[in-house]
């Protein structure tokens, strides 16, 4: 099955608004967990303008009590403070992310031919202190076959474009660059993760489409779906629906 990795950058964007604790981030992870989950995402940025670097090492601590959960770390590495947290907290897995210090969420992948030589060393370091590595990627099986070669653990599919073409008529089209993409890093020994705009809608045919997914990091969807199911409810119907496929 499918892992389910629940993004609490919105919760944490919430509390925010607030200088009164509420929602918690911790709690929210709890019953993320409680729910069954297979691990927590956060990607926090330089202006904590959602996750804080505190929320980091709090999620990191709680997590230590659990048993085989995946923590996952996204960011740019050459934005503080991602590595600096990757080095303090060591999560599970660290997914490397080329987005900017101002964009309001991630929108690319990697430009490998461009960016390669400053993601080598990261990566290396990464890999040496027990991390693994997951490079955000579009699909494309070009660039993909390049990604793979710099010596990552996974790929985490970027699919916006497959969530835009969604029901319509790119549908089938788009669908099958995520599995040509999915197919050459897969034959590499690189395994496949996914996330941004899957939802409950969408999902399905997603897993069904593109083979042996490890992972899914969900957020903003889940965390709309909460507001109305309840964050319990709104994992267990994600976890349901992963399970069919």
């Amino acid at each position: 099955m499918t892992h389910l990795s629940v993004n609490v950058n919105k919760i944490a964007l919430l509390r925010n608004a607030r200088d009164i604790g509420i929602p918690s981030v911790l709690q929210s992870v709890e019953i993320a967990l409680e729910a069954g989950a297979h691990g927590i995402t956060v990607h926090p940025r330089p202006d904590q303008r959602h996750i804080r670097n505190s929320d980091v090492y709090e999620i990191s601590k709680l997590l230590n009590s659990w048993k085989n959960i995946e923590f996952n770390i996204e960011g740019n590495p050459f934005e503080k403070p991602l590595l600096d947290l990757a080095r303090n907290v060591l999560p599970s897995q660290c997914t490397l992310v080329p987005d900017s210090p101002n964009a309001w969420t991630s929108d690319h992948g990697w430009d490998i031919n461009k960016d390669a030589t400053r993601l080598i060393p990261v990566i290396n370091e990464l890999k040496k202190l027990g991390i693994r590595v997951s490079l955000f990627m579009d699909p494309d099986p070009e660039a993909i076959e390049l990604a793979v070669s710099l010596g990552i653990d996974r790929i985490e599919l970027y699919t916006e474009p497959y969530a835009k073409a969604f029901a319509t008529d790119l549908e089938s089209a788009v669908l099958s660059k995520y599995v040509e993409s999915a197919s050459v890093a897969q034959l590499s020994g690189v395994l496949i993760n996914a996330g941004h705009d899957l939802n409950l809608i969408n999902l399905f045919k997603f897993l069904n489409t593109v083979e042996n997914v490890q992972e899914v990091s969900i957020g903003h969807a889940l965390i709309a779906d909460a507001l109305v199911l309840g964050l319990d409810a709104a994992v267990k119907k994600y976890l349901l629906l992963m399970k069919s496929c």
